[in-house]
């Protein structure tokens, strides 16, 4: 994804993740307190920072926790207030800035070395530049996941996940790919492949061929990255909204499980506004199914406990598909997040359920599990 630019003092504006350009910027270093720089973030002034690094990370955390303070938590709120809530936090925090010089080096006092992990996520620069330091440590945290991985243990291995590309840290939805009985070991279609976790698990069970599919560059190079390390070079990839070409017997899909807006590139494997990918999926999957084939759709209920969708909308989204349930499995979550109260979700999350939904053409009768 291509940098914004603007011209502050020479610098241009960097992001990965669409937030505009400032129009105030103010230098200020390690002199300023927390309490002014909270004040002039929430009235819409950058700070570009210019002094110690550390000491920029900690007045990071101070105005954050003197937002908490003031804006209370977002739980107990309807699920689109939290969200507001938390673009409106994300706003002010991300006001704090630092600058990057030519090469991606951060020429602060007690700086990191930020150039892999800066280059990973916005390709090289010969520029100077300013970026939210709250992007900035998103940034270098993405790098430190893609080195270190994430074990999976249905490959047995890791999958290393890149900036942007949403990492397979709940292991419960990849499971249930892992367990399912294959209804064929010829091909199958991963749609929307991410990582291609899905994708290395089938190739992993047996299945001969398999197409990966994402409309995300970034996404496809991190899943042939995978594909390579984990020795699957028999996994093919596509740039395409939803569907390569063709028909196969097993179809996956593992679309976002939350119909609201995503505000980042990166919320896109979460949030899916209007459920675009969902009903796309469904409704073209009738073409792309071979006759007898089955697709696993693969579907937390977060949606429905949060009033979000209704399970009358999916079980019609089926049927104006022409679509069957030939099954379903499901698993409880088991991630951090399902067991913490402070988690504005809890209750919701506590309750989840994640379902693997097994589908036909409704031209092949069959008993169906709803």
């Amino acid at each position: 994804m291509n940098p914004l630019s603007i011209k502050d003092g020479g610098r241009r504006w960097l992001t990965t993740v669409g937030t505009n350009p400032p129009s105030t910027v103010l230098s200020v270093d390690d002199g300023i307190t927390a309490d002014e720089a909270f004040r002039l973030a929430t009235i819409g002034t950058a700070l570009a920072w210019h002094g110690d690094f550390p000491n920029a990370r900690n007045l990071l955390g101070a105005m954050s926790r003197r937002y908490d303070s003031k804006s209370g938590s977002a739980a107990g709120k309807p699920f689109q207030d939290q969200r507001k809530h938390q673009a409106r936090r994300a706003r002010i925090l991300g006001r704090l800035l630092v600058p990057l010089d030519a090469g991606h080096v951060l020429p602060l006092r007690r700086g990191p070395d930020v150039r892999v992990a800066c280059t990973e996520a916005y390709g090289p620069s010969q520029d100077a530049s300013l970026v939210s330091l709250r992007e900035l440590l998103g940034v270098v945290g993405a790098h430190e996941w893609r080195v270190k991985g994430v074990e999976i243990p249905a490959l047995g291995s890791k999958i290393h996940p890149h900036h942007g590309v949403f990492s397979p840290v709940r292991g419960e939805y990849v499971d249930l790919v892992a367990r399912t009985p294959l209804p064929s070991t010829e091909l199958a279609f991963d749609i929307g492949t991410g990582t291609g976790v899905l994708a290395a698990v089938l190739a992993r069970r047996g299945v001969k061929r398999v197409v990966a599919t994402d409309n995300e560059p970034r996404a496809l190079a991190c899943a042939r990255e995978n594909f390579e390390r984990l020795g699957f070079r028999g996994i093919e990839t596509v740039e395409t909204d939803v569907f390569p070409p063709g028909r196969a017997p097993l179809v996956v899909c593992n679309p976002p499980w939350l119909p609201a807006r995503a505000r980042t590139p990166l919320e896109r494997a979460v949030y899916d506004p209007g459920s675009r990918m969902l009903h796309a999926f469904l409704d073209r999957l009738p073409r792309h199914l071979e006759p007898g084939g089955e697709a696993w759709l693969i579907l937390s209920d977060l949606a429905e406990l949060l009033g979000l969708r209704t399970r009358e909308h999916l079980l019609s989204a089926f049927a104006r598909s022409g679509l069957q349930v030939v099954g379903r499995e499901e698993t409880r979550p088991v991630h951090r997040r399902a067991t913490d109260p402070s988690d504005p979700l809890h209750a919701a999350r506590a309750a989840e359920v994640t379902s693997l939904w097994r589908l036909r053409t409704a031209q092949r009768p069959s008993s169906a599990r709803a």
